[in-house]
C-alpha cells in the first residue's frame, strides 16, 4: 500500500508550521536500530489487504520540514499502527444477514481506512528517505505519475456498470428505445476515453537513466482528470436508465421476509420471463 496522503490540517501552512506537528507523518526519534515515526495517513485504499505499507511525503518540503522527509516500509501489522475503517452510505445492509445480494463484491471488495501511527519503528534497511527534503517534490510527482495512470482500472468498473445498465434496460422491456441506446453509447464513450488516456500515457513512456520506464506525465494527469468527472456521469446515466428503484430498492432482508417479500415480488416485476430477484441483483 502506498501511504502518501496526510491529514494536512491548515492547508495554508506547511508541515512544520502546524499547531499539531503530527498532522504530517514525521520522524520523532531514532536509535542505532532505526527510526520511530508518528502521524497519520488518510484515504488508504486497500491498506488492510496489504502486506506492507510504504510511507511517503505528500507535498513539497522545505529545510524546516526535514523531519517529515521520510520514505519507509512497514509491515501492515506493525506495532503502533491503528486502522480506523472507513464507512459508506449503505454499508449497514451487509450486517442485516439477508444472504449475499447486498454484499456486493463479497470476496474481493476494497476498503479505505485512516492509519494512525504512534511511534512506529522502521529499521534502517527499510528507510529510503531520511531528511532529504529536496527530493520530496520529485518523489510526489513521479509517484502520482504512475498512480494517476493506474486510474485506468476504473474502466473495469465502468464496463460492469454499463453491462448492468444494458441488462436492466432489457429487464424493463426497453432495450431498443432510442434514448436508452444513446445513453449506453455515451456511457461507453466516456469509459473508453478514460481507458485511452491511461493506455496512451504508458505508450508514451520513456526510459530513465536507472533503466526504469516512466509513463507520460501530462497524459497521466488527463487520465486522472477524466476519472474525477466521467464515472459520475456514467453513474448518472445508469441511474437514469434503471429508474428510481436503483436508489430506493428495499434490502434483501425485506425480499426474504414472509409478509413483505411476496408483495415486493408482485409489484417489482419487469417484463415477462424476468425473475424479480435477477432484477434486484
Amino acid at each position: 500500500g502506498g501511504a502518501m496522503t496526510d491529514p494536512k490540517g491548515d492547508r495554508s501552512k506547511g508541515p512544520s508550521e502546524q499547531d499539531d506537528r503530527d498532522l504530517f507523518t514525521r520522524i520523532v526519534d531514532s536509535d542505532e536500530k532505526g527510526v520511530y515515526v508518528s502521524g497519520a495517513k488518510a484515504h488508504q485504499t486497500g491498506c488492510i489487504n496489504s502486506h506492507w505499507i510504504i510511507l511517503m511525503p505528500t507535498i513539497r518540503l522545505t529545510q524546516n520540514d526535514k523531519e517529515y522527509a521520510i520514505v519507509g516500509a512497514i509491515p501492515a501489522d506493525v506495532k503502533g499502527l491503528t486502522y480506523i475503517y472507513g464507512r459508506q452510505s449503505c454499508d449497514t445492509r451487509v450486517m442485516e444477514g439477508g444472504g449475499d445480494i447486498d454484499l456486493g463484491n463479497a470476496k474481493f471488495g476494497g476498503q479505505e481506512a485512516m492509519m494512525i501511527l504512534d511511534r512506529v519503528f522502521i529499521p534502517w534497511d527499510k528507510l529510503f528517505m531520511n531528511g532529504e527534503f529536496e527530493f520530496a517534490s520529485m518523489l510526489v510527482e513521479r509517484f502520482t505519475c504512475y498512480h494517476r495512470r493506474s486510474y485506468v482500472c476504473k474502466t473495469g468498473l465502468g464496463d460492469v456498470l454499463i453491462g448492468a445498465a444494458a441488462t436492466i434496460a432489457d429487464y424493463n422491456g426497453v432495450p431498443n428505445v432510442s434514448h436508452i441506446k444513446d445513453k449506453i453509447i455515451e456511457m461507453t464513450h466516456l469509459n473508453e476515453t478514460i481507458f485511452a488516456a491511461g493506455i496512451a500515457s504508458s505508450h508514451q513512456g520513456h526510459k530513465m537513466k536507472s533503466g526504469v520506464y516512466l509513463n507520460d506525465d501530462m497524459l497521466a494527469q488527463v487520465c486522472k482528470h477524466n476519472v474525477t468527472r466521467f464515472p459520475y456521469e456514467i453513474s448518472r446515466l445508469a441511474q437514469d436508465i434503471a429508474g428510481g428503484l436503483m436508489v430506493t430498492l428495499p434490502s434483501e432482508k425485506d425480499f426474504r421476509h414472509p409478509e413483505a417479500g411476496p408483495m415486493l415480488k408482485k409489484y417489482l416485476v419487469g417484463r415477462k420471463g424476468v425473475d424479480v430477484e435477477n432484477r434486484m441483483r
